[in-house]
């Protein structure tokens, strides 16, 4: 297939990182076992910098990067790219529900009826209105609304056109731009955060588009990050506004976790492979199951151990989240996530061969 990018794999490990850290010192100040340093907690991951958010975001601007030229050349691209997608996503995710089906009843007292249960298995909970089994997986919902949004672009022959991407980011900022003023239902600004998540992935692929093209289309880029900042911006002052409720939400740290995720990825766009680095590449290429798995191998830690009630403690306990997950993750990257990936690989079209797959440079990019 795809030849993989490492300093896409080593924006995955940034962002996998951030929103793990995020997680944890969450736990620290909701836990109680801040004391004096409360305010230098929710200073640091709420009201200044959402460093969650921030690794959710890199997470789509990677998807915009590399998603739109995962259409492989075969007799039923459309086809081989859903199976790809399904076998990428769903098995690890299902190995999730299975962890927490386990330890919420036992670590939280918490069951859940079987009606919120299979929504959850099928990835479009959110969709009919059920709760997540784990409030992470909503930016799988997010991914999906992209992918199919990819299907029916590369069905009209608009998705690999320079300006369609560049043209739904313009509509979309614009929309946020010359509503500000005007509308301040929240209900509204949901609806554009979410168009705001799938701008990033649009931008991913002008980038993209950027990396692999003629170096006038950096031109495209700037306007288009302009305007992404300038939606960011809006939709995080209406969406979370400035008056801090110690919920780690706020329209500054929001607003600098998005335009801070931006800002990363034109940073490593431009740097290309001379900005990867090994070890991240590595924590890049399990992120999935990193993003799967965190959560769980934090409620264990927690429960068992504590978070602890000093700045030594804390980085052990923050160190030691992120050691017992990689290692958790890397395990089922190892037994789940990579084998079903290749297994998927035997549904895909028969003339799908790897002759008809060699990629030119503009065509590269990772899974």
């Amino acid at each position: 297939m795809h030849k993989r990018l490492a300093f896409i794999d080593t924006l995955r490990g940034i962002a996998v990182l951030s929103v793990l850290l995020q997680h944890a010192l969450e736990q620290i100040v909701l836990n109680r076992a801040a004391g004096d340093y409360y305010r230098v907690f929710h200073d640091a991951v709420g009201e200044y910098f959402n460093f969650g958010r921030f690794g959710v975001v890199l997470f789509f601007f990677v998807s915009g990067f590399v998603i739109p030229n995962s259409f492989p050349k075969s007799p039923a691209p459309i086809r081989d790219f859903a199976i790809s997608r399904f076998f990428r996503l769903y098995p690890a995710y299902w190995v999730s529900i299975i962890v927490v089906l386990l330890l919420a009843p036992a670590l939280e007292g918490k069951t859940f009826p079987l009606s919120q249960v299979v929504a959850n298995i099928t990835m479009l909970q959110m969709f009919v209105n059920v709760a997540n089994l784990n409030i992470g997986y909503w930016t799988l919902a997010v991914e999906l609304i992209f992918y199919v949004a990819c299907i029916a672009l590369f069905a009209v022959g608009l998705l690999r056109a320079r300006w369609t991407a560049i043209c739904i980011i313009v509509a979309a900022s614009l929309l946020a731009v010359v509503a500000f003023p005007f509308v301040k239902s929240r209900l509204f600004w949901g609806l554009l955060e979410l168009m705001l998540d799938l701008t990033a992935m649009f931008f991913g692929k002008v980038v993209r588009d950027a990396v692999f093209g003629e170096r006038s289309r950096w031109r495209s880029v700037a306007l288009c990050g302009l305007l992404y900042v300038l939606y960011a911006s809006a939709c995080a002052y209406r969406r979370y506004g400035v008056d801090y409720q110690d919920n780690f939400f706020c329209a500054y740290g929001m607003g600098a976790a998005y335009i801070g995720a931006a800002g990363v990825f034109l940073a490593f766009a431009g740097l290309g492979e001379r900005g990867a680095s090994s070890v991240l590449s590595f924590v890049g290429r399990i992120s999935y199951s990193v993003y799967l798995m965190g959560p769980y191998v934090l409620l264990v830690i927690v429960q068992y151990f504590g978070t602890g009630r000093s700045p030594a403690q804390w980085s052990i306990f923050v160190t030691g989240v992120a050691v017992v997950t990689l290692l958790v993750s890397w395990l089922n990257y190892l037994a789940v996530e990579k084998p079903m990936v290749s297994f998927g690989h035997r549904f895909r079209s028969l003339a799908f061969t790897s002759v008809a797959l060699q990629p030119s440079l503009r065509e590269r990019g990772a899974e």
